[in-house]
């Protein structure tokens, strides 16, 4: 056996010992064959170096399952399948084929336990539910109720809802549009392997509650890295959507150019639902006060074209729209300045309020009229 950089490593070689993730979780076992894409997880953990069994060096045992031809026409197929099951459906409102996603969500985290992620049918409801995304405003949306254990379900909907608007603001290629979805769907998949306990928990976590917390991206990782459907974009935001630009987050501490671009963009997204959505012990905040936050966090620690876009593209409709300020007032928007998009002037009880020039108010929500 021999030590061998991942720079050198080709897929045949047989591992000669175990190889573990920075936080000491078994990433590949030894005596497996390498294959393209653990070369691919190796590269993602940032391993170095593995122990190697000489005589398997140069071998071409275990290529992998497709080739990238055979993968294009395989994820045809299941694009025309998928296209057909919609074209049948009886298609409802947004808000019934929102619920069925939550649900069906809910469903492929627990099977997901034994390591089983049913893609196909999470991308056919999530085809389905996008039929209607004329009907998703960012903003002003907010499920009819939920549940105490199903806010992570909710988060993950919304987050695939919103990360799939921001690949096209960012103009990224169509094929990525569902493939950044599932990302979102997707992103906190590791939190089934996390103690419920400590999820869940509505006291302040110690360090040791903490750090089996942040596992839940390995965790992630590890669930995905061998579902078939998905690219390694959609592993890679389970594992990053924690890492900051200025290698300040964790798993990795990775740098703005370390993180995958599906990462960056579910980030956003996440954040986002994670303070603007109502939770059994904890009160939704405006989602302007947040787009503000959000903005800040811009600086160092997202990408901050991204949170431009985002920014811009939910607040550029809204003249016009019904809101409540913060001191319970209503009124509705009647100019929004490019330069401050969370603080537009606002019409009220026939006079202008200035949100840029009054900072103590802010909207509180968007009304739906």
């Amino acid at each position: 056996m021999v030590m061998m950089s991942i720079i050198e490593l080709k897929p045949g070689t047989k591992l000669a010992k175990d190889v573990h993730t920075p936080l000491g979780g078994l990433l590949l076992s030894k005596g497996k064959v390498i294959l393209p894409r653990d070369l691919e997880i190796l590269r993602a953990f940032l391993v170095q170096t593995v122990e190697v069994d000489m005589n398997t060096v140069g071998s071409s045992e275990g290529g992998s399952a497709y080739s990238t031809q055979e993968e294009q026409e395989k994820q045809i197929q299941v694009d025309q399948q998928i296209a057909e099951i919609i074209n049948t459906a009886d298609l409802t409102s947004f808000e019934e084929e929102y619920e069925r996603m939550v649900t069906l969500t809910k469903k492929a985290f627990n099977e997901a336990m034994a390591f089983e992620v049913p893609v196909f049918e999470l991308r056919t409801q999530f085809s389905i539910l996008i039929l209607h995304l004329k009907n998703y405003q960012v903003l002003h949306f907010s499920p009819r109720s939920i549940k105490r254990d199903d806010y992570m379900y909710h988060n993950a909907v919304l987050t695939a809802l919103t990360s799939y608007l921001i690949a096209q603001w960012c103009e990224l290629p169509q094929r990525d549009w569902i493939q950044v979805a599932l990302a979102g769907l997707l992103h906190n998949i590791g939190n089934i392997k996390v103690s419920p306990e400590i999820l869940y928990s509505t006291k302040p976590l110690g360090k040791t509650e903490e750090e089996e917390v942040r596992k839940h991206t390995t965790h992630g990782y590890t669930i995905l890295k061998n579902v078939k459907a998905i690219n390694e974009g959609v592993r890679l935001t389970a594992l990053q959507h924690h890492e900051k630009i200025d290698g300040s987050g964790y798993p990795l501490r990775l740098e703005g150019h370390q993180i995958h671009i599906y990462s960056k963009i579910v980030a956003v997204a996440d954040i986002f639902h994670a303070m603007t959505l109502e939770r059994p012990y904890k009160s939704s905040q405006s989602p302007y006060l947040v787009l503000e936050q959000i903005m800040q966090e811009s600086f160092g620690k997202l990408d901050p074209k991204i949170v431009q876009t985002f920014i811009r593209k939910v607040t550029q409709f809204h003249n016009g729209a019904v809101v409540e300020l913060s001191d319970h007032r209503r009124g509705s928007i009647v100019f929004t300045d490019r330069d401050h998009p969370t603080r537009p002037m606002v019409a009220v009880e026939g006079a202008i309020v200035s949100l840029v020039a009054e900072r103590q108010l802010y909207i509180k929500r968007v009304i739906n009229e």
